[in-house]
């Protein structure tokens, strides 16, 4: 995965504000018709033909302001509720004293509910119960009493601009929460992979420098020993915390795992990427035809193998015989590592994850984790020991994805081995194997 993920805000509220935006052009329509219908009942008709006009301009005139939550500023809201009280307020003088005492609509009727939602979906729940309150003056000021028809509507009105405003504070909130998970997983993802890409480099040659100083001595023991000083502590950060991703740059898998680095479509025959494994200790059986992948899911998958005959040579010694098993099934790839060592003591496994050895839990598990696969590992110990490796056809993306199965080996916890304790200097092959 090259550097950090980026997380995408969603705009779970935009429906919100293009509704708002349909919801204000009909009730201004359905206000002018209101009027129209009862044209010849007011005793000021040209009084509220300026203020419709006013009105309908407004409200085309605004639409933009209502596209999103950015454009919709709180001068606007201010303007805009201002218009809607001025109609309130003007209907006592523009309509018949008996049709407003009888419970006739304001000029702007439902329109100012509009404007009140507006309040709700930009500032929330108290933006919205503040417009609310000087709707419900203005409405008691127009009709002189508290009638119940007025009452319910600004109660009607309250209630509805209250919940939707609380239901948007909501939606923000999961937002922000989901995009922090988002971004927390993309950078945990990328410190497997490095964790990954360190283990098959960085550590291994600090190992084999300690080993080697401690064999030749003199100022190369010397060496041996700051070289696993460095192991250790480049191992606790790995293992401790997430290492910055925002600089960190891409790496491909090691060894024979870099073959064909073209990030293209074409797929890759992963026979070539484990033909160089194979050796006079290691032997490699695969089928006639070519066993075609995704470039970075082959690679991965190679790399994962070359993870495992590492363990090989560093748990079982030199001397130690391994098998690669190649079969390709109709809908998954299986890769199978098969050695003659001593095997892995009960718990070894897990007791090398809490050490911070990252040589199964990443560079193997891990990898096909992120494929979308599963490595099984088998071992009695005395009888040595199988990894299982299983990539499914439909992992094979070009890249790695979330949600892979997280399976561990029959018997065994998932955990991390790399083989050999800090500041250790053994060369013995047999006794390094009962540190894996």
């Amino acid at each position: 995965m090259p550097g950090r993920e980026k997380v995408m805000r969603m705009s779970v509220e935009q429906p919100l504000w293009r509704a708002l935006a349909g919801y204000r052009v009909l009730t201004m329509v359905y206000a002018v018709g209101l009027f129209t219908t009862a044209y010849e009942e007011f005793t000021r008709p040209w009084l509220a033909v300026g203020y419709f006009a006013v009105l309908a301009g407004w409200t085309l005139a605004t639409l933009p302001k209502v596209a999103n939550e950015a454009a919709c500023t709180k001068r606007f809201l201010t303007a805009d509720l201002t218009i809607a009280l001025t109609g309130i307020l003007l209907t006592p003088l523009a309509d018949t004293p008996e049709r407003v005492h009888a419970g006739g609509p304001t000029l702007p009727s439902i329109w100012t509910a509009g404007a009140v939602l507006a309040f709700a979906i930009k500032g929330g729940w108290r933006w919205a119960a503040g417009a609310s309150v000087l709707v419900a003056v203005a409405n008691l000021v127009e009709r002189g009493t508290p009638a119940r028809d007025t009452v319910h509507n600004v109660i009607l009105v309250s209630i509805a601009s209250i919940a939707i405003g609380y239901v948007v504070e909501v939606a923000r909130a999961s937002e922000r929460t989901l995009a922090r998970a988002l971004e927390i997983e993309a950078a945990t993802r990328e410190r497997e992979r490095l964790a990954r890409d360190i283990h098959d480099s960085v550590l291994q040659v600090l190992a084999m420098v300690q080993r080697r100083g401690a064999v030749i001595g003199g100022e190369a023991a010397e060496l041996g020993r700051m070289a696993g000083e460095q192991e250790v502590a480049l191992r606790t950060l790995v293992s401790g915390g997430l290492l910055p991703t925002a600089r960190a740059p891409r790496e491909t898998a090691p060894g024979p795992a870099t073959a064909g680095e073209d990030d293209g479509d074409a797929p890759v025959d992963l026979r070539a990427l484990l033909a160089p494994f194979a050796g006079a200790r290691t032997a490699l059986a695969e089928p006639g035809a070519p066993v075609l992948l995704a470039p970075a899911a082959a690679r991965e998958l190679a790399a994962a193998v070359g993870a495992a005959l590492d363990n090989v040579r560093r748990h079982a010694g030199e001397e130690a015989h391994a098998w690669i098993l190649v079969e390709d099934e109709p809908d998954e790839v299986i890769v199978s590592v098969r050695d003659d060592g001593p095997g892995i003591p009960e718990g070894r496994l897990a007791e090398a994850e809490g050490e911070g050895r990252l040589g199964v839990a990443l560079s193997i598990r891990g990898r096909l984790r992120d494929l979308g696969g599963r490595a099984d590992l088998i071992s009695v110990p005395g009888q040595g020991t199988e990894v299982e490796l299983r990539l499914p056809r439909t992992a094979g993306d070009g890249g790695t994805r979330a949600g892979g199965r997280k399976d561990g080996g029959p018997g065994h916890d998932s955990g991390l081995s790399d083989g050999r304790e800090p500041g250790t200097g053994t060369d013995d092959p047999r006794g390094k194997a009962d540190q894996r």
